[in-house]
């Protein structure tokens, strides 16, 4: 192929090279480089569009230690599905050669996006889970709660039961038929939030919820829940009482703070920053400790951030690069 050209990577390419398992290796060592001081992120730049229900999001990314570059173009339009036929979550990766600032490919990110995410609820369990978690109570059945469990799958690898709730009770049948089947767990629809997560040991949720659906009281000592929806200013899933009861870890500060679960309680005075334990990155480097008991309860607040995608992307683009694969021009 030409040194020259742009290397152009359709969705069906990245389905065909990109593992879970390569997925939570390349954001894993992301968060560390985040932790160590090593990556130079803006934060992520929202543009709402009301009148069409949905947002678009900027998200670039520089990891000096991997010497990788490239930004990110997301957009959310929670309606698509329904409305369209079209995924929720649509993106699409610009790679960079950081010595240059010549664009080296560009990328399909949807599936790309969904994968980094679930990796990150993967690697974010390895640190902050009981060691012997077996029960997970998963909240929304959609794509991004198939790879959150597909993570887990990898990294816990003792799981006994999963129990599922969407509001659509056929997707969460839809869900435990698939994901059965192909990960061969059993898996439980539940009639409701309290009964998918009371007596688990993780619980995640994957919603676009704008008010808490997950209350405290359900919520034993020694959980781990990994927050994924709450994604945008105004989102949240957890009663504010469970953070407060919890070591909170985020993805990042700044973003969490802005956008992430822990964004409204925030604004409503009802936590404080110095609430906040660490961000993940932190923890991977050994800069602080995960878990340190067996009863604390741990939240993961991911809000998605541009060096999981970037990582993940050089991944694809380097072994599309080794397979003669894509379109270069």
């Amino acid at each position: 192929m030409k040194e020259t050209g742009i290397l152009f990577i359709d969705n069906r390419i990245v389905r065909e090279i990109l593992s879970m398992d390569a997925a939570i290796s390349a954001v894993e060592a992301a968060f560390r480089e985040k932790g160590r001081g090593k990556v130079v992120m803006p934060s992520k730049l929202y543009v709402l569009l009301d009148e069409f229900k949905g947002d678009f999001r900027v998200m670039p990314a520089y990891l000096k230690e991997s010497n990788i570059a490239g930004v990110k173009v997301v957009s959310v339009y929670p309606n698509n599905p329904k409305l369209y036929n079209l995924p929720t979550v649509i993106a699409v990766v610009e790679l960079l050669d950081p010595r240059t600032g010549k664009p080296l490919c560009i990328m399909d990110g949807t599936w790309l996006t969904a994968m980094r995410t679930g990796a990150a609820g993967g690697i974010a369990a390895k640190y902050l889970a009981r060691v012997d978690s077996k029960i997970i109570g998963m909240i929304g059945a959609g794509t991004q709660a198939r790879t959150q469990l597909e993570a887990l799958n990898i990294v816990l690898k003792n799981i006994d039961l999963v129990k599922v709730y969407d509001i659509i009770r056929s997707k969460s049948e839809e869900y435990a038929r698939d994901m059965e089947k192909r990960l061969g767990i059993e898996i439980r629809v539940t009639d409701s939030i309290e009964e998918a997560v009371k007596n688990v040991d993780i619980v995640v949720t994957t919603t676009p919820s704008t008010r808490p659906i997950v209350k405290s009281e359900w919520i034993d000592e020694g959980v781990h829940i990994n927050a994924i929806g709450a994604d945008a200013p105004g989102k949240q899933e957890l009663d504010p009482m469970i953070l407060k009861r919890a070591k909170i870890v985020v993805d990042d500060l700044e973003q969490a703070c802005h956008s992430g679960e822990v964004n409204v309680p925030l604004s409503r005075g009802i936590l404080s920053r110095e609430d906040i334990y660490a961000e993940l990155g932190e923890i991977i480097a050994r800069l602080k400790p995960g878990r340190t008991s067996y009863e604390e309860i741990t939240v993961f607040d991911s809000t998605g951030l541009a060096i999981q995608d970037i990582a993940t992307a050089w991944l694809v683009y380097k072994e599309a690069k080794k397979r003669g694969l894509g379109l270069e021009l």
